[in-house]
């Protein structure tokens, strides 16, 4: 394995706005270097999306994205045929002296592309996001199947369609149902977990170094705390992001004292009812005490560790 590909890779990460830890980045530059789907596992928020996009703007690729949901086909997909221009083709062929042929219809004119027939056919630097494709169901994994191990596509009425050029190919899974093994032996793997309290911070300071330092370490750590309870929706990395800069622009120098006044602001965290209600006063008051009785080791973790 070539280290210097590896590093040179973590930088342009960096400088795109994203901080990968060593073992991301070997993975990443491997998938890369065997021209090998990475399938990125991890709890929602913890920064799966936003590797693909921050790959793309690393690199100035385009980045082509398919969103999965229950009932996806190939019609979304992949391609669909414009059913409109055929017809009108034949409509056209019929006024006139031009005898227009079946096979005539079934050209690349009127074929429209959709995610995974454009990520094949762009002949420039792609980076393909299959993004929670746990949502779709087991019967479209076996159509990716094809496209994940031999970068083509067959397409009955006109042939197979091969990559003009390798994407960088990316699927994320949120775990919400297990996933097929001929999909997992198709693809390199990592688990993407939350951050550790020294690197959360070191993310946020990247993307907000104006914040007053006091005041990231201790919404940080109040972040990580928070993880810590039974929620139904646990904040990620996004959502830190998010809250962080709406105390930085309520221009807060600390987290307050003021129990009544934090509470207006978690909506940046949490995101259920129950949730909500689960951190009153006394909950947070306790969290944020817990984090100020701390030995003096772990309020100013070193940033050594992160990587």
């Amino acid at each position: 394995m070539s280290s210097t590909g590896q590093a040179q890779l973590r930088q342009q990460l960096q400088r795109a706005g994203y901080l990968a830890d060593e073992a991301l980045a070997t993975t990443l530059w491997l998938a890369r270097t065997l021209q090998r789907p990475l399938l990125l596992e991890g709890d929602a928020g913890v920064g799966k999306t936003a590797l693909a996009a921050a790959l793309a703007r690393a690199e100035g690729a385009e980045l082509v994205r398919l969103q999965c949901y229950e009932g996806l086909d190939m019609a979304q997909a992949a391609y669909e045929w414009n059913y409109g221009r055929q017809l009108m083709a034949i409509r056209l062929s019929e006024a006139g002296s031009n005898r227009l042929r079946e096979t005539d219809l079934f050209t690349r004119d009127y074929l429209m592309e959709r995610p995974l027939l454009k990520a094949l056919s762009t002949e420039t630097a792609c980076v393909l996001l299959i993004d929670e494709v746990d949502r779709a169901d087991a019967a479209f994994e076996a159509f990716l199947l094809e496209t994940l191990a031999e970068y083509q596509l067959t397409i009955p009425e006109l042939g197979t369609v091969k990559a003009r050029q390798v994407p960088t190919v990316i699927l994320t899974s949120n775990g919400t149902r297990e996933l097929s093994d001929a999909l997992r032996r198709r693809c390199l793997y990592h688990y993407l977990d939350y951050p550790t309290l020294a690197r959360e911070m070191a993310i946020v300071r990247e993307a907000l170094p104006d914040a007053d330092g006091r005041l990231v370490e201790e919404a940080v750590t109040f972040v990580q705390r928070l993880r810590q309870e039974d929620l139904a929706k646990t904040p990620g990395i996004a959502e830190t992001l998010d809250w962080l800069r709406a105390l930085h622009g309520m221009h807060w120098s600390a987290l307050p004292e003021d129990m009544t006044a934090l509470l207006t602001t978690l909506g940046c965290l949490l995101k259920t009812r129950e949730d909500r209600f689960a951190i009153g006063e006394d909950r947070a008051r306790q969290l944020i005490e817990g984090r100020r009785t701390v030995g003096v080791a772990e309020k100013t973790p070193s940033l050594t560790g992160v990587t």
